[in-house]
């Protein structure tokens, strides 16, 4: 007689309330004690849950720690069609500043970045958790802008093979210029900035795309 599948399953499932609770009682705790006195024993207690329940999801801090901001930044992995590219960077550059002005997300990320510097393991984990996932929202964003008429698609296998390292290159320069706005001059970022950094950017990826083409 052959058990079904549910019969096999061991265990209590992950409750996704604890999960937030755990995620959310991190960021507070960072952004109180920072990096060096934060304990996932500290961190359990203030969500209200048992040591092994956190010990059971997350092997160490700097997982946990990745994983509490990876959750603040899937929040902006959406991306409401604004009508032109222009305004759907400006959009996105004005999300991705409040998100930075956050006190929580500010002490964390300036936490996990300071760490990273030297940890290769969590360096990678930041990548693939957040700036990997980030940059969904250039290729959707480019996407949408071919389909309006805004910038040419793709013509031809080289021209495709070119679109992730311009893809990465918009990325970087989006969120360098707005991390070093928020996080190092300590400027606003606000409608007109964001409307200049967006016109510059259509122009410079038409600049890209005649580039490509001579």
């Amino acid at each position: 007689m052959c058990s079904s599948p549910t019969a096999k399953r061991t265990g209590r499932p992950r409750s996704a309330d604890a999960d937030r609770a755990i995620l959310a009682a991190t960021r507070t705790a960072l952004a109180e004690q920072g990096w060096g006195r934060l304990t996932l024993g500290d961190v359990a207690a203030r969500a209200g849950v048992a040591k092994t329940t956190l010990y059971r999801r997350w092997a160490g801090k700097n997982e946990l720690v990745v994983d509490a901001m990876a959750a603040l930044f899937e929040e902006q992995l959406d991306l409401p069609d604004r009508g032109s590219l222009e305004a759907d960077i400006r959009g996105v550059v004005l999300r991705f500043a409040e998100l930075l002005n956050r006190p929580e997300t500010r002490t964390a990320l300036m936490a996990v970045i300071a760490e990273a510097a030297h940890d290769d393991a969590l360096r990678v984990r930041i990548r693939e958790a957040i700036v990997d996932r980030q940059k969904h929202l250039v290729v959707l964003g480019r996407k949408r802008a071919q389909e309006r008429g805004e910038i040419p698609p793709e013509d031809g296998a080289a021209d495709a093979a070119a679109g992730p390292d311009r893809d990465n290159l918009i990325f970087d320069v989006v969120a360098g210029a707005v991390v070093h706005r928020v996080m190092v001059s300590s400027e606003p970022v606000d409608e007109e900035w964001a409307g200049r950094l967006a016109v510059l950017l259509v122009v410079g990826l038409a600049g890209l795309h005649t580039a490509q083409d001579l």
